[in-house]
């Protein structure tokens, strides 16, 4: 596959190039980390950093998130919000909305999200994780700044797919599994970048109630029986409804309604 190029991704961004700062790097421990680590901006450029070759990728809860050079796409990038804006819940769902109209945009089918921080594929009778989001925030001057990173599987190779399933975790599953052709790596940045700003500006000023029909309507779990494990705390068990404006999920359980503010969502065996 072709390698990532800073200059066909800002000729793809066209005239919302300007609003990005990008960075193509060969190889780091994570984009989240590399990003981090970076000084604060001194202007309001969008920073992102994309990477060839993560070998200390992070997902959620100190999960490694596994990648291939030329494969995958892993990027980050880093959104400051204004002095005075509530806190940012809800924004890893939003997120995967603004990831799931992208892919669909260039010819995606059959995407779907898991609460609160995956990407999924819903192909024939098995479905896979096509990719995850990684949010880490940190307060610079009055200021909620979030360092935002999401990495896809564009064609898997069969080592990972292998090593994913032998973890015990969902199945993995790639890009060309839902596309008719395989993508350009560069152009699947900069359509990701567009859709990425436009959300976050959204967020920034409604939060994530103006996402609920979106995020909803590519619920793969809606109304089927789930389980919530949280690190071996109670397990609760209910059917699926959806979430509420704040980015919780929602169970219809024997007790009445829960909302479920952290935890990871399974499948009832």
């Amino acid at each position: 596959m072709e390698a990532l190029d800073a200059h066909i991704i800002n000729a793809a961004l066209g005239a919302e190039a300007g609003r990005f700062r990008l960075a193509v790097i060969d190889r780091c421990d994570s984009t989240n980390t590399w990003l981090l680590d970076q000084p604060p901006p001194c202007d309001d450029a969008i920073e992102v950093v994309a990477c060839e070759w993560q070998t200390g990728g992070r997902g959620r809860r100190g999960r490694s998130w596994l990648s291939a050079p030329e494969a995958s796409l892993t990027f980050s990038l880093r959104w400051r919000f204004a002095a005075g804006v509530p806190p940012v819940a809800g924004l890893s769902l939003a997120v995967g909305v603004a990831v799931a109209q992208a892919l669909e945009r260039m010819g995606a089918a059959g995407v779907q999200l898991k609460w609160p921080n995956d990407i999924l594929a819903s192909v024939g009778k098995r479905g896979g994780k096509l990719g995850g989001i990684l949010v880490e925030t940190q307060s610079q001057g009055g200021m909620t700044v979030a360092v935002i990173g999401i990495g896809l599987n564009v064609r898997l190779p069969a080592s990972i797919a292998k090593a994913v399933s032998e973890s015990g975790g969902v199945d993995a599953a790639d890009i060309v599994s839902v596309m008719q052709a395989a993508p350009s790596r560069n152009l699947l940045l900069a359509s990701l970048l567009l859709e990425l700003a436009s959300a976050l500006a959204r967020f920034s000023q409604s939060g994530f109630a103006v996402f609920v029909d979106d995020w909803q309507a590519r619920n793969a779990y809606v109304d089927r029986t789930v389980r919530i494990l949280d690190h071996g705390a109670e397990t609760i068990e209910g059917r699926c409804v959806g979430v509420d404006s704040d980015g919780a999920l929602l169970l219809d359980t024997r007790v009445g309604l829960r909302r479920i503010v952290n935890g990871e969502v399974s499948l009832r065996l």
